[in-house]
Formats: structure tokens, sequence, C-alpha cells
């Protein structure tokens, strides 16, 4: 049986394909425009595509993956930001991923009309991003961002707005459902408080409170978990061998214009 795929859009210093792959998941393709994380994810993921410029990007012309995530620019929806919200330069780039989403499924559709056993992909969209979004514009930012999500399988459907946004949450329609919780690193191996929105939609049927909420199927032994956050210990200090090869010119050549670095 085949690996899971995985694409991944904002892909920054590529922590969505890093997890990925530490859950047996196959990363095929990244997006970022980031000199820096560029070179940083092709050392890291030699045989993931790298798709550049998301505006440029068409979803029925690329592979097809099972899982879809990204974390697309937050400047416009954190409470340290001017609060533009989803119409702002850079967190408006949140359509683009809706579009590329859309005609992957368009394109997966018609495959799946002509062979029953083509999947209609990708059936789990994942995305990252500040609690700010709660808060962005009165909250409507975040209601906008779930209906689109639900669009993408239920063109008709309206999400009302709640009184207030909770850090954690369900909705659900025909044949699909969206679950969003926030997190905070500090409580995941990190020493670090941030605390982010983790929202999972499952467009082909409503598991995604199970991938959020429920604990059935992660490591039930010390052992095993011990030996996951090795790993990842492992790749951590393999990428900051890297950043700093990168920065000194051995990797590219010269160290000018690595521009704004590895984005949060």
């Amino acid at each position: 049986m085949s690996k899971p795929t995985l694409g991944n859009l904002f892909s920054g210093s590529g922590a969505w394909e890093l997890a990925a792959r530490l859950c047996g998941i196959e990363p095929l393709w990244e997006a970022e425009i980031e000199p820096f994380p560029v070179a940083l994810e092709a050392k890291r993921f030699p045989n993931c595509i790298q798709l550049g410029d998301v505006s440029k990007i068409n979803g029925a012309e690329i592979p097809p993956v099972d899982i879809f995530t990204n974390s697309s620019p937050c400047q416009d929806l954190s409470i340290a930001g001017k609060r533009a919200g989803l119409d702002g330069e850079r967190s408006g780039l949140f359509g683009e991923a809706i579009r590329i989403t859309k005609e992957m499924r368009d394109a997966t559709t018609k495959l799946h009309l002509q062979r029953a056993d083509e999947p209609i992909r990708p059936r789990f969209w994942c995305w990252e991003n500040v609690p700010g979004v709660f808060s962005s514009n009165g909250g409507e930012d975040f209601r906008a961002v779930i209906e689109e999500v639900a669009r993408i399988k239920e063109p008709s459907v309206v999400i009302p707005r709640p009184d207030k946004w909770t850090n954690a949450g369900v909705v659900e329609g025909n044949g699909w459902q969206i679950a969003w919780r926030v997190m905070d690193a500090q409580f995941w191996g990190v020493p670090q408080r941030r605390r982010r929105v983790f929202l999972v939609a499952d467009l082909g049927g409503q598991s995604a409170g199970e991938v959020l909420f429920e604990r059935e199927g992660l490591p039930r032994h010390f052992e095993e978990i011990r030996n996951s956050w090795e790993m990842l210990a492992r790749s951590l200090e393999d990428r900051i061998d890297i950043a700093s090869r990168i920065v000194s010119g051995e990797l590219c050549g010269t160290s000018e214009g690595m521009g704004g670095g590895v984005r949060e």
C-alpha cells in the first residue's frame, strides 16, 4: 500500500513536511519564495517539488495529494499587526490556497468519474495561523475561513458567526467536517510559549474531530515517543548546520540576497 501524500503552501522552514515524514506521509511538493527556506528545503527534502509563487500555481496541473497543508501569512491577522484581516496583502493569500484546492479537486473528480478507484483529492485540508484570527474584523475573518473551506465541498453552505469564537470547535455538513483547536508549543516539547490555531477539514467524511481531539493512533509507549523526538532533534540539528552553511555561502555560493529568512 502506497504512503499517503502531502502538499504544502507557504512552506517556510518545512515544518509540515517534517511532521509528515515523522508520521509516514510522503511530501510531494511545496511552495515558497524566500531564498533562505527554499535552499533549506532543497537540502532537507531533495525529492520534494518546489512550486514557487502560489499565485502562479494551477492546482489541476500539479500532482494531486491526499493532504493539503498551508500556513498562509499571518501578518494581517496578528494582534501585533495592523489587523487588515483577510483583505490584507499577505493574509489575503489564503484565497490562493482555496483556489488551488478547488482546481485539484475538480481535476481529480473528472478522473474519479472515469475510474471509481481514483480518489477525489485532497481529502484532508489543514491550516495553521495565529489566534488573532478569532478577533480579526470582529471575528468575521475566522467565519470567512471556515465558510470558504466548507465551500470547497459544499459551494452554497453558509456558516453563521457566533458571539465569540472558542479555542476549539467543530462544524459539519453533508459529507464534510471542519475542526479547529488552539495549541501551545510549550506543551509539545518546545521551550517556547507559541499559541497557534490548527484547523483540519475532512472533505470526504466526518473525521476531522478525530484528527484533532482523539488520542487513538498516537504512540502509546514512552520508547516510541522518545524515538520520535530523537528523530526530530536530529532533524533540527541538521537544519541548524544547513542554515549556518547557507549564511556562510557554502551552499548557495553567496550569502547576499538571502532576504527575510525563515518566516514564523
